[in-house]
């Protein structure tokens, strides 16, 4: 899973390797896992360049292994490098949503280091526009998230992948 921030990677990645019975790895947590230090925390005492290295590490050692569903931080694919790897390492799905969409996700930046400190409106328009040739480029297929559920992103995504016959159904989880 690749795409923006907000847009619904981990949730729509845990929810998918549950229902094809497949290991969920979220790259930032691996990050965090490998370093000790969340990405705020990376961001704020080494900045953008050193975190994008250990995310380029942590991405080349997941991306070793099979049968898994792989999320991936929303600047994963700025690398030509990483975006290979995960070419090689299986079918690379892009998650979008519209710019309002995210901000709604997202809020004004709290947590977000790359929209700390900026108009969170106008940060997530310009990095999107800076970003999408990259998604574009890596994926072999984009799912819109805008206004959809997770289990009627993944639905698309197990229907789009050709799963039917082997993956247990895709239910709508009861609203409670």
């Amino acid at each position: 899973m690749i795409g923006f921030m907000g847009v619904g990677k981990t949730a729509v990645g845990r929810y998918l390797a549950a229902v094809l019975n497949r290991r969920f790895v979220d790259v930032d947590l691996e990050v965090e896992r490998v370093t000790g230090l969340g990405i705020p925390e990376i961001f704020a005492r080494y900045g953008e360049p050193r975190f994008r290295e250990e995310e380029a590490r942590a991405l080349a050692r997941v991306c070793r292994h099979r049968g898994q569903v792989i999320a991936t931080g929303g600047g994963a694919v700025l690398r030509p490098e990483n975006a290979e790897a995960l070419r090689r390492a299986g079918v690379v799905v892009w998650l979008r949503a519209d710019p309002e969409a995210i901000y709604r996700r997202v809020g004004p930046g709290g947590g977000r280091p790359l929209l700390a400190g900026a108009n969170a409106r106008e940060r997530i328009r310009e990095l999107l526009a800076q970003r999408e040739p990259c998604y574009r480029a890596c994926a072999h297929m984009a799912v819109d998230t805008t206004g959809r559920s997770v289990e009627e992103v993944a639905a698309e995504i197990v229907r789009r992948l050709g799963f039917a016959g082997e993956a247990a159904p895709v239910e709508k989880e009861e609203k409670r």
